[in-house]
């Protein structure tokens, strides 16, 4: 449960929007929670009231916290982008909420359409298509984006580019307001002008005139007695202010916002820690993951000044290795990283007589003539085991003197080379929570990673496996229907209508994929 020193880093919080991260002894997250106000909700957990604690669930979550961190943010939607990104990246024990694929919406603006439009979806694809968002808010985007639309009589129809054949079909111009540019109602230009008005409003360009407009509505239809439409006004008004707060997006990895974690005082407090002559300022962490002895993968995080640097993360997949087998996994990885870094550099060809291999990378490294910078410390995830593995490789390059450690999961042990007793850091200090930040995301690319690869094995040998199927035709299927749920869903005539598939193949395939129906 808390203790003094905890509380006292409660009381020292601040009160202002955020999320907040609950660790076990090992160092482990085991929930992420928002709050309005950070200090006020941290209450809850370190002075608890007893309605609070006749929760079963919570009173073993209060038990379980042996150190937290929190990161301060500007708003409540920001907390709540935060919140939802962390949860998927750490998947926490006690937390429920969140941990699907579930994305928040986005909306989406194709490139290449006359006559453009405001999609709403949750992914966003490197297809050149402009994206604004994440929203916390769907259902204030949803109807903000229905005010918007009959405001700027923009069109929501599907059609990439409508003409008057879809008008037949179509009455949005009387039901939505739409300004009907298919049939020349408003002239494309005309169109294109109301859209990058729309535009300018979601960049947040205008949006005082907007919402004083609106205000003065609502209190003219209140004048009148019309108070159904006064709180409509009121509504949307409300809706275009909950989605055009500023909220920034989290990249992966450990954010660099205000709170407890302080990256250059961490790294600095490492290295007298470790008892280096110099604070690591670049730092890469491997971790082995592996479901079963046909999944196995290694990550490759970099960490700089204290702070993940995503650009430099790698993976690998293990390519030696039969069988679940860390050491040597751990061995190749290693191995691979580093002689890469040994060829790009010609560093065994130019190195002088009187430097070692690593001492010439770190010279080469701090001149700008390394295409990769060296790491000035190497963590594994693992023991004495993992360590020795790794170590001889680096001996076996020429790079026994790269500063390596070990990072023991169960009790946070680091354990160095040729050294039996490991050292023990409390969990308090911020070098052993950089060195757990490093491990842990490590661990999540890792196993990130992992799952990617996993269920493209599971999505091909499915198609695989049936009747007739060629590598050409399971391209050409998922190229079309993109998924086997959506293969699933289609006619035979469907499928027959991609060159070189068959009616009569089609339909033996869609028997084969819902055998009951």
């Amino acid at each position: 449960m808390s203790t003094p020193s905890l509380k006292e880093q409660w009381r020292q919080t601040p009160h202002k929007p955020g999320v907040y991260l609950m660790k076990d002894r090992q160092g482990a997250i085991i929930y992420v929670g928002k709050a309005r106000d950070l200090k006020k909700r941290l209450a809850n957990y370190f002075s608890p009231s007893q309605a609070t604690l006749s929760n079963h669930k919570t009173r073993a979550l209060i038990h379980a916290i042996a150190s937290f961190d929190y990161y301060e943010v500007r708003n409540e939607q920001e907390a709540l982008l935060l919140e939802s990104k962390l949860i998927k990246d750490y998947r926490p024990h006690y937390n429920i909420q969140f941990k699907d694929d579930k994305r928040f919406p986005l909306l989406k603006v194709k490139s290449g359409e006359k006559l453009p439009r405001f999609e709403l979806t949750r992914v966003r694809k490197e297809d050149g298509s402009r994206y604004f968002g994440p929203f916390a808010h769907s259902a204030a985007l949803t109807s903000t984006l229905e005010w918007i639309n009959r405001q700027y009589g923009l069109r929501c129809c599907k059609v990439k580019n409508p003409t008057e054949k879809n008008y037949l079909h179509c009455h949005a111009d009387i039901i939505r307001n739409c300004s009907a540019p298919c049939v020349g109602k408003i002239s494309e230009a005309d169109y294109q002008a109301n859209f990058q008005q729309a535009i300018k409003l979601l960049e947040g360009t205008g949006k005082r005139g907007v919402l004083d407009q609106l205000e003065k509505e609502m209190m003219s239809a209140a004048e009148k007695l019309d108070f159904e439409q006064a709180a409509q006004l009121r509504d949307i008004r409300d809706n275009i202010i909950k989605i055009l707060e500023p909220a920034r997006r989290f990249q992966k990895g450990s954010p660099d916002l205000p709170g407890t974690v302080k990256p250059t005082e961490d790294m600095i407090e490492l290295g007298e820690a470790l008892g280096m002559e110099q604070a690591p300022y670049i730092m890469e962490c491997f971790d082995i993951s592996n479901v079963s002895s046909n999944h196995i993968v290694a990550s490759m995080v970099r960490f700089t000044n204290g702070k993940p640097d995503n650009q430099a993360y790698r993976r690998y997949r293990i390519r030696t290795v039969e069988g679940q087998n860390d050491f040597a996994s751990m061995s190749e990885v290693i191995n691979r990283r580093y002689t890469r870094i040994l060829l790009e550099s010609h560093a065994s060809q130019t190195c002088p007589p009187d430097k070692t291999l690593y001492q010439w990378l770190k010279q080469l490294s701090a001149e700008g003539k390394a295409p990769i910078k060296v790491p000035d410390l190497v963590v594994v995830d693992g023991g004495k085991g993992q360590l020795s593995s790794a170590l001889a490789d680096l001996e076996a390059i020429g790079l026994g003197d790269m500063p390596i450690v070990g990072l023991a999961k169960q009790r946070e042990e680091i354990f160095f080379p040729h050294q039996s007793e490991p050292l023990v850091l409390p969990h308090s200090t911020g070098a052993l929570k950089l060195m757990q930040r490093i491990r842990d995301e490590a661990h999540r690319f890792a196993n990130g990673y992992n799952e990617l690869l996993y269920r493209k094995r599971m999505k091909e040998s499915l198609l695989d496996e049936a009747p007739g199927m060629s590598e050409k035709r399971k391209q050409l299927l998922l190229e079309k229907f993109k998924s086997i749920s959506n293969i699933k869903k289609a006619t035979p005539h469907e499928i027959s209508t991609i060159k070189g598939l068959s009616l009569p193949w089609a339909k033996k395939l869609l028997d084969w994929l819902n055998p009951t129906s």
